[in-house]
Protein backbone atom coordinates (compact mmCIF):
# COMPACT_ATOMS: atom_id res chain seq x y z
CA UNK A 1 0.00 0.00 0.00
CA UNK A 2 1.24 3.50 -0.87
CA UNK A 3 2.42 5.72 1.96
CA UNK A 4 4.06 9.11 2.37
CA UNK A 5 7.51 9.57 3.87
CA UNK A 6 8.04 13.08 5.27
CA UNK A 7 11.20 14.48 6.82
CA UNK A 8 10.04 17.52 8.71
CA UNK A 9 11.10 20.96 9.88
CA UNK A 10 11.80 22.47 6.46
CA UNK A 11 10.17 25.93 6.26
CA UNK A 12 8.02 25.97 3.12
CA UNK A 13 8.62 28.87 0.75
CA UNK A 14 7.49 29.78 -2.73
CA UNK A 15 4.27 29.84 -4.71
CA UNK A 16 1.53 27.23 -5.06
CA UNK A 17 -1.51 27.30 -7.38
CA UNK A 18 -4.82 26.03 -6.01
CA UNK A 19 -6.86 23.55 -8.07
CA UNK A 20 -10.58 23.57 -8.74
CA UNK A 21 -12.91 23.00 -5.82
CA UNK A 22 -13.52 19.35 -4.94
CA UNK A 23 -16.83 20.13 -3.27
CA UNK A 24 -18.05 22.13 -6.27
CA UNK A 25 -16.79 19.63 -8.84
CA UNK A 26 -18.57 16.63 -7.31
CA UNK A 27 -21.87 18.52 -7.53
CA UNK A 28 -21.36 20.26 -10.89
CA UNK A 29 -20.20 17.17 -12.79
CA UNK A 30 -23.43 15.25 -12.05
CA UNK A 31 -25.44 18.44 -12.62
CA UNK A 32 -24.17 18.47 -16.22
CA UNK A 33 -26.38 15.42 -16.85
CA UNK A 34 -29.51 17.56 -16.45
CA UNK A 35 -28.91 19.21 -19.83
CA UNK A 36 -29.29 16.25 -22.23
CA UNK A 37 -26.61 18.09 -24.20
CA UNK A 38 -22.86 18.71 -24.30
CA UNK A 39 -21.18 20.50 -21.37
CA UNK A 40 -17.53 21.55 -21.06
CA UNK A 41 -16.13 22.04 -17.57
CA UNK A 42 -12.82 23.79 -16.91
CA UNK A 43 -10.65 23.95 -13.78
CA UNK A 44 -11.69 20.39 -12.85
CA UNK A 45 -9.38 18.99 -10.15
CA UNK A 46 -7.70 15.67 -10.98
CA UNK A 47 -8.62 13.86 -7.78
CA UNK A 48 -9.96 10.40 -7.03
CA UNK A 49 -13.54 11.56 -6.42
CA UNK A 50 -13.69 13.12 -9.89
CA UNK A 51 -12.16 10.03 -11.51
CA UNK A 52 -14.76 7.92 -9.70
CA UNK A 53 -17.63 10.12 -10.94
CA UNK A 54 -16.33 9.85 -14.49
CA UNK A 55 -16.32 6.05 -14.18
CA UNK A 56 -19.89 6.03 -12.82
CA UNK A 57 -21.14 8.22 -15.67
CA UNK A 58 -19.40 6.15 -18.34
CA UNK A 59 -21.20 3.10 -16.95
CA UNK A 60 -24.40 5.07 -17.58
CA UNK A 61 -23.41 5.51 -21.26
CA UNK A 62 -22.42 9.15 -20.80
CA UNK A 63 -19.53 10.11 -23.06
CA UNK A 64 -16.91 11.81 -20.92
CA UNK A 65 -13.63 12.97 -22.44
CA UNK A 66 -10.64 14.72 -20.90
CA UNK A 67 -9.71 17.54 -23.27
CA UNK A 68 -6.72 18.14 -20.98
CA UNK A 69 -5.89 17.35 -17.34
CA UNK A 70 -8.38 19.92 -16.04
CA UNK A 71 -11.08 20.08 -18.74
CA UNK A 72 -13.95 17.64 -19.13
CA UNK A 73 -16.36 17.34 -22.04
CA UNK A 74 -19.59 15.63 -20.95
CA UNK A 75 -22.14 14.43 -23.54
CA UNK A 76 -25.20 12.90 -21.84
CA UNK A 77 -27.51 12.66 -24.86
CA UNK A 78 -27.34 8.86 -24.88
CA UNK A 79 -27.24 8.23 -21.13
CA UNK A 80 -29.24 5.49 -19.45
CA UNK A 81 -31.04 6.02 -16.15
CA UNK A 82 -29.44 3.37 -13.98
CA UNK A 83 -26.58 3.61 -11.51
CA UNK A 84 -28.15 1.64 -8.68
CA UNK A 85 -25.58 -1.13 -8.60
CA UNK A 86 -22.49 0.88 -9.41
CA UNK A 87 -19.62 0.09 -7.04
CA UNK A 88 -18.34 3.64 -7.59
CA UNK A 89 -21.49 5.08 -5.99
CA UNK A 90 -20.62 3.31 -2.75
CA UNK A 91 -17.15 4.87 -2.68
CA UNK A 92 -18.14 8.50 -2.19
CA UNK A 93 -20.66 10.51 -0.22
CA UNK A 94 -21.30 13.03 -3.01
CA UNK A 95 -22.70 10.33 -5.30
CA UNK A 96 -26.04 11.22 -3.70
CA UNK A 97 -26.22 14.17 -6.11
CA UNK A 98 -27.15 11.62 -8.77
CA UNK A 99 -30.47 11.28 -6.92
CA UNK A 100 -31.46 14.88 -7.56
CA UNK A 101 -30.14 14.81 -11.12
CA UNK A 102 -31.91 11.61 -12.18
CA UNK A 103 -35.14 12.58 -10.43
CA UNK A 104 -35.06 15.96 -12.13
CA UNK A 105 -34.31 14.65 -15.61
CA UNK A 106 -36.20 11.32 -15.68
CA UNK A 107 -38.61 11.60 -12.71
CA UNK A 108 -37.21 8.24 -11.62
CA UNK A 109 -33.97 7.39 -9.82
CA UNK A 110 -32.38 4.19 -8.50
CA UNK A 111 -29.09 4.84 -6.71
CA UNK A 112 -27.05 2.77 -4.26
CA UNK A 113 -26.42 4.18 -0.81
CA UNK A 114 -23.43 6.58 -0.91
CA UNK A 115 -20.11 5.93 0.83
CA UNK A 116 -17.19 8.28 1.52
CA UNK A 117 -15.36 9.22 4.72
CA UNK A 118 -16.70 7.50 7.83
CA UNK A 119 -17.92 10.12 10.30
CA UNK A 120 -20.57 7.86 11.79
CA UNK A 121 -24.25 8.03 10.89
CA UNK A 122 -24.93 10.77 8.35
CA UNK A 123 -28.50 10.30 7.18
CA UNK A 124 -29.89 11.85 4.02
CA UNK A 125 -33.30 12.49 5.57
CA UNK A 126 -33.28 16.17 4.61
CA UNK A 127 -32.66 15.20 0.98
CA UNK A 128 -35.57 12.76 1.12
CA UNK A 129 -37.78 15.38 2.79
CA UNK A 130 -37.06 17.76 -0.08
CA UNK A 131 -37.69 15.19 -2.81
CA UNK A 132 -40.97 14.15 -1.21
CA UNK A 133 -42.06 17.78 -0.93
CA UNK A 134 -41.48 18.11 -4.69
CA UNK A 135 -43.83 15.17 -5.27
CA UNK A 136 -41.60 12.10 -5.35
CA UNK A 137 -42.28 8.82 -3.58
CA UNK A 138 -39.10 7.50 -1.93
CA UNK A 139 -38.20 4.00 -0.75
CA UNK A 140 -34.91 3.22 0.98
CA UNK A 141 -34.23 -0.50 1.25
CA UNK A 142 -31.30 -2.18 -0.53
CA UNK A 143 -31.07 0.92 -2.73
CA UNK A 144 -32.67 4.37 -2.81
CA UNK A 145 -35.49 4.52 -5.34
CA UNK A 146 -37.61 7.56 -6.18
CA UNK A 147 -40.50 8.06 -8.58
CA UNK A 148 -42.69 11.01 -9.54
CA UNK A 149 -45.34 11.57 -12.18
CA UNK A 150 -44.45 15.25 -12.07
CA UNK A 151 -42.28 17.42 -9.85
CA UNK A 152 -44.08 20.49 -8.52
CA UNK A 153 -42.43 23.53 -6.98
CA UNK A 154 -43.05 24.10 -3.29
CA UNK A 155 -41.64 25.71 -0.13
CA UNK A 156 -39.05 23.61 1.71
CA UNK A 157 -37.60 24.55 5.10
CA UNK A 158 -34.40 22.72 6.05
CA UNK A 159 -34.05 21.82 9.73
CA UNK A 160 -30.39 22.81 9.45
CA UNK A 161 -28.36 24.39 6.67
CA UNK A 162 -27.27 21.17 4.97
CA UNK A 163 -25.01 21.71 1.97
CA UNK A 164 -25.87 18.34 0.41
CA UNK A 165 -29.62 18.75 0.82
CA UNK A 166 -29.54 22.34 -0.48
CA UNK A 167 -27.71 21.32 -3.65
CA UNK A 168 -29.69 18.13 -4.20
CA UNK A 169 -33.03 19.93 -3.93
CA UNK A 170 -31.77 22.58 -6.37
CA UNK A 171 -30.80 19.84 -8.85
CA UNK A 172 -34.23 18.23 -8.71
CA UNK A 173 -36.14 21.53 -8.75
CA UNK A 174 -34.61 23.24 -11.81
CA UNK A 175 -36.80 21.13 -14.15
CA UNK A 176 -39.87 21.04 -11.86
CA UNK A 177 -43.11 22.81 -12.69
CA UNK A 178 -43.50 26.07 -10.75
CA UNK A 179 -41.31 27.75 -8.17
CA UNK A 180 -39.40 26.04 -5.36
CA UNK A 181 -38.22 28.02 -2.34
CA UNK A 182 -35.52 26.55 -0.07
CA UNK A 183 -35.42 28.28 3.32
CA UNK A 184 -32.52 27.97 5.77
CA UNK A 185 -30.38 27.05 2.77
CA UNK A 186 -26.64 26.46 3.03
CA UNK A 187 -24.49 29.37 1.84
CA UNK A 188 -21.13 27.70 1.10
CA UNK A 189 -19.19 28.84 -1.99
CA UNK A 190 -19.79 25.51 -3.75
CA UNK A 191 -23.56 25.95 -3.30
CA UNK A 192 -23.26 29.30 -5.10
CA UNK A 193 -21.01 27.79 -7.78
CA UNK A 194 -23.46 24.97 -8.46
CA UNK A 195 -26.30 27.49 -8.80
CA UNK A 196 -24.20 29.61 -11.17
CA UNK A 197 -23.47 26.55 -13.30
CA UNK A 198 -27.15 25.60 -13.44
CA UNK A 199 -27.96 29.14 -14.55
CA UNK A 200 -25.31 28.89 -17.28
CA UNK A 201 -27.37 25.98 -18.69
CA UNK A 202 -30.57 28.03 -18.64
CA UNK A 203 -31.89 27.39 -15.13
CA UNK A 204 -33.50 30.17 -13.09
CA UNK A 205 -31.93 30.02 -9.62
CA UNK A 206 -31.81 33.15 -7.46
CA UNK A 207 -30.58 33.78 -3.93
CA UNK A 208 -27.74 31.24 -3.74
CA UNK A 209 -25.38 32.42 -1.01
CA UNK A 210 -28.28 33.65 1.15
CA UNK A 211 -30.68 31.88 3.53
CA UNK A 212 -33.38 31.65 0.86
CA UNK A 213 -32.96 30.19 -2.63
CA UNK A 214 -35.72 30.48 -5.24
CA UNK A 215 -35.78 28.13 -8.22
CA UNK A 216 -38.25 28.76 -11.01
CA UNK A 217 -38.53 25.55 -12.98
CA UNK A 218 -37.77 25.60 -16.72
CA UNK A 219 -38.75 23.10 -19.42
CA UNK A 220 -35.22 22.13 -20.39
CA UNK A 221 -31.55 23.00 -19.97
CA UNK A 222 -28.90 23.41 -22.65
CA UNK A 223 -25.17 22.81 -22.95
CA UNK A 224 -22.66 25.21 -21.47
CA UNK A 225 -18.99 25.99 -20.88
CA UNK A 226 -18.14 26.69 -17.25
CA UNK A 227 -15.06 27.06 -15.01
CA UNK A 228 -15.22 25.66 -11.47
CA UNK A 229 -14.17 27.92 -8.57
CA UNK A 230 -10.86 27.41 -6.70
CA UNK A 231 -10.80 25.02 -3.75
CA UNK A 232 -11.32 26.89 -0.48
CA UNK A 233 -10.15 23.96 1.68
CA UNK A 234 -7.05 23.18 -0.36
CA UNK A 235 -6.09 26.86 -0.08
CA UNK A 236 -6.70 26.80 3.68
CA UNK A 237 -4.56 23.68 4.02
CA UNK A 238 -1.57 25.39 2.38
CA UNK A 239 -2.16 28.46 4.53
CA UNK A 240 -1.76 26.27 7.62
CA UNK A 241 1.22 24.49 6.02
CA UNK A 242 3.02 27.83 5.92
CA UNK A 243 2.06 28.55 9.52
CA UNK A 244 3.15 25.19 10.99
CA UNK A 245 6.54 25.23 9.23
CA UNK A 246 7.34 28.91 9.82
CA UNK A 247 7.27 29.36 6.07
CA UNK A 248 6.34 32.03 3.55
CA UNK A 249 3.92 30.83 0.86
CA UNK A 250 2.08 32.78 -1.82
CA UNK A 251 -1.10 30.88 -2.64
CA UNK A 252 -2.51 31.74 -6.07
CA UNK A 253 -5.78 31.06 -7.92
CA UNK A 254 -7.89 31.75 -4.84
CA UNK A 255 -10.90 33.87 -3.94
CA UNK A 256 -9.68 35.59 -0.73
CA UNK A 257 -13.18 36.32 0.63
CA UNK A 258 -13.89 32.58 0.67
CA UNK A 259 -10.97 32.30 3.11
CA UNK A 260 -12.03 35.10 5.48
CA UNK A 261 -12.81 32.87 8.47
CA UNK A 262 -9.52 30.98 8.09
CA UNK A 263 -7.50 34.17 7.63
CA UNK A 264 -9.16 35.78 10.65
CA UNK A 265 -8.33 32.85 12.93
CA UNK A 266 -4.72 32.63 11.70
CA UNK A 267 -4.27 36.37 12.28
CA UNK A 268 -5.69 35.94 15.77
CA UNK A 269 -3.01 33.33 16.46
CA UNK A 270 -0.28 35.65 15.18
CA UNK A 271 0.27 34.58 11.56
CA UNK A 272 0.86 37.39 9.05
CA UNK A 273 -1.42 37.37 5.99
CA UNK A 274 -1.39 39.62 2.94
CA UNK A 275 -4.24 39.50 0.43
CA UNK A 276 -4.22 40.30 -3.28
CA UNK A 277 -6.98 40.11 -5.90
CA UNK A 278 -6.59 36.36 -6.55
CA UNK A 279 -3.77 35.39 -4.21
CA UNK A 280 -2.95 35.31 -0.53
CA UNK A 281 0.48 35.28 1.14
CA UNK A 282 0.92 33.56 4.51
CA UNK A 283 4.04 34.21 6.58
CA UNK A 284 4.70 31.95 9.54
CA UNK A 285 7.12 32.32 12.43
CA UNK A 286 7.10 34.67 15.39
CA UNK A 287 5.33 34.34 18.70
CA UNK A 288 1.96 32.60 18.40
CA UNK A 289 -0.99 32.77 20.78
CA UNK A 290 -3.55 30.09 21.70
CA UNK A 291 -7.14 30.58 20.66
CA UNK A 292 -10.64 29.08 20.56
CA UNK A 293 -12.18 27.71 17.35
CA UNK A 294 -15.78 26.73 16.74
CA UNK A 295 -16.71 25.13 13.44
CA UNK A 296 -19.84 26.57 11.83
CA UNK A 297 -21.60 26.59 8.46
CA UNK A 298 -20.25 29.16 5.99
CA UNK A 299 -19.27 31.95 6.51
CA UNK A 300 -18.08 30.47 9.82
CA UNK A 301 -14.91 28.43 10.29
CA UNK A 302 -15.22 25.30 8.11
CA UNK A 303 -15.33 21.84 9.65
CA UNK A 304 -13.11 20.65 6.79
CA UNK A 305 -10.30 22.86 8.19
CA UNK A 306 -10.65 21.70 11.79
CA UNK A 307 -8.02 18.90 11.72
CA UNK A 308 -5.45 21.14 10.02
CA UNK A 309 -6.00 23.86 12.62
CA UNK A 310 -5.61 21.26 15.37
CA UNK A 311 -2.07 20.55 14.15
CA UNK A 312 -1.13 24.22 14.38
CA UNK A 313 -2.70 24.72 17.81
CA UNK A 314 -0.94 21.61 19.15
CA UNK A 315 2.34 23.53 18.76
CA UNK A 316 1.18 26.90 20.14
CA UNK A 317 2.17 27.49 23.76
CA UNK A 318 -0.82 27.70 26.08
CA UNK A 319 -4.30 26.21 26.08
CA UNK A 320 -6.49 26.24 22.98
CA UNK A 321 -9.95 24.79 22.41
CA UNK A 322 -11.80 23.48 19.36
CA UNK A 323 -15.58 23.03 19.41
CA UNK A 324 -16.71 20.78 16.54
CA UNK A 325 -20.35 21.73 16.08
CA UNK A 326 -20.89 20.51 12.50
CA UNK A 327 -19.70 16.91 12.02
CA UNK A 328 -19.89 13.96 14.40
CA UNK A 329 -16.84 11.76 15.08
CA UNK A 330 -14.44 14.23 13.46
CA UNK A 331 -11.92 13.89 16.30
CA UNK A 332 -11.07 10.26 15.47
CA UNK A 333 -7.70 11.38 14.08
CA UNK A 334 -6.59 12.84 17.44
CA UNK A 335 -5.08 9.52 18.49
CA UNK A 336 -2.75 9.77 15.50
CA UNK A 337 -1.53 13.22 16.55
CA UNK A 338 -1.01 11.95 20.07
CA UNK A 339 1.43 9.39 18.67
CA UNK A 340 3.51 12.38 17.55
CA UNK A 341 3.48 13.94 21.02
CA UNK A 342 0.45 16.23 20.80
CA UNK A 343 -1.30 16.90 24.12
CA UNK A 344 -5.00 16.82 23.26
CA UNK A 345 -7.96 15.85 25.45
CA UNK A 346 -11.32 15.20 23.77
CA UNK A 347 -14.66 15.33 25.58
CA UNK A 348 -17.59 14.90 23.20
CA UNK A 349 -17.53 17.76 20.69
CA UNK A 350 -14.79 19.68 22.53
CA UNK A 351 -11.02 19.26 22.21
CA UNK A 352 -8.67 20.94 24.70
CA UNK A 353 -5.15 21.39 23.33
CA UNK A 354 -2.11 22.08 25.48
CA UNK A 355 0.64 23.27 23.16
CA UNK A 356 3.92 21.34 23.10
CA UNK A 357 7.38 22.53 22.01
CA UNK A 358 7.59 20.07 19.14
CA UNK A 359 5.98 17.09 17.45
CA UNK A 360 8.04 13.97 16.76
CA UNK A 361 7.97 11.84 13.64
CA UNK A 362 5.97 8.61 13.81
CA UNK A 363 3.89 6.28 11.62
CA UNK A 364 0.35 7.60 11.47
CA UNK A 365 -2.75 6.82 9.43
CA UNK A 366 -5.16 9.07 7.57
CA UNK A 367 -8.58 8.33 9.07
CA UNK A 368 -10.42 10.49 6.52
CA UNK A 369 -9.68 13.05 3.81
CA UNK A 370 -9.03 16.14 5.93
CA UNK A 371 -7.41 14.15 8.72
CA UNK A 372 -5.02 12.84 6.07
CA UNK A 373 -4.08 16.40 5.17
CA UNK A 374 -3.57 17.12 8.88
CA UNK A 375 -1.17 14.17 9.22
CA UNK A 376 0.87 15.56 6.32
CA UNK A 377 1.01 18.99 7.99
CA UNK A 378 2.08 17.37 11.26
CA UNK A 379 4.83 15.49 9.44
CA UNK A 380 6.05 18.69 7.79
CA UNK A 381 6.33 20.36 11.21
CA UNK A 382 7.67 17.40 13.18
CA UNK A 383 11.20 16.56 14.17
CA UNK A 384 12.40 13.43 12.39
CA UNK A 385 10.58 11.24 9.86
CA UNK A 386 6.85 10.67 9.61
CA UNK A 387 5.12 7.96 7.58
CA UNK A 388 1.49 8.52 6.59
CA UNK A 389 -0.59 5.50 5.55
CA UNK A 390 -4.13 5.22 4.10
CA UNK A 391 -3.26 8.01 1.67
CA UNK A 392 -6.06 6.95 -0.67
CA UNK A 393 -8.12 9.36 1.45
CA UNK A 394 -5.81 12.23 0.49
CA UNK A 395 -6.10 11.29 -3.21
CA UNK A 396 -9.86 11.83 -2.92
CA UNK A 397 -9.55 15.59 -2.49
CA UNK A 398 -6.03 16.98 -3.00
CA UNK A 399 -4.58 17.28 -6.47
CA UNK A 400 -0.86 16.53 -6.70
CA UNK A 401 -0.17 17.28 -3.03
CA UNK A 402 3.27 15.66 -3.04
CA UNK A 403 4.47 17.55 -6.10
CA UNK A 404 3.09 20.86 -4.85
CA UNK A 405 4.78 20.44 -1.47
CA UNK A 406 8.08 19.50 -3.09
CA UNK A 407 8.01 22.73 -5.10
CA UNK A 408 7.69 24.57 -1.79
CA UNK A 409 10.76 22.81 -0.37
CA UNK A 410 9.21 19.90 1.51
CA UNK A 411 11.18 16.66 1.89
CA UNK A 412 8.33 14.29 1.00
CA UNK A 413 8.14 11.12 -1.07
CA UNK A 414 5.34 8.79 -2.10
CA UNK A 415 6.14 5.11 -2.10
CA UNK A 416 4.51 2.88 -4.70
CA UNK A 417 4.89 5.16 -7.73
CA UNK A 418 3.37 8.35 -9.10
CA UNK A 419 -0.05 9.84 -8.40
CA UNK A 420 -2.51 7.08 -9.47
CA UNK A 421 -5.28 9.58 -10.22
CA UNK A 422 -3.10 11.47 -12.68
CA UNK A 423 -2.19 8.16 -14.36
CA UNK A 424 -5.88 7.34 -14.86
CA UNK A 425 -6.62 10.77 -16.33
CA UNK A 426 -3.64 10.61 -18.70
CA UNK A 427 -4.81 7.18 -19.88
CA UNK A 428 -8.21 8.64 -20.88
CA UNK A 429 -7.06 12.05 -22.17
CA UNK A 430 -7.61 12.65 -25.85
Amino acid sequence: MDKLCIRGQNPLRGEVAISGSKNAAVAIIPAALLANDVVTLENVPHIADVANLVSIMRDMHVQVDYLDEHTLRIDSRNMVNDCANSEGVRKMRASYYLLGVLLGRFKHARVAFPGGCDFGVRPIDLHVKGFEALGASVTTKAIIEMKATELLGTNIFLDFASVGATINIMLAAVLAHGTTVIENAAKEPHVVDTASFLNSMGADVKGAGTDTIRIRGVRRLHGSEYAIIPDQIEAGTYMVASAVTGGDIKITNVIPRHLDSISAKLREIGIRIREEDDAIRVIGGGRLKPTKVKTLPYPGFPTDMQPQMMVLLSMVNGTSMINESVTDNRFRYVEQLQKMGANIDVEGHIAIIEGVDRLSGSEVAATDLRAGAAMVLAGLAAEGTTYVTNINYIDRGYEGMVDKLKLLGADIERTGGSDPVLRVIKDHAG
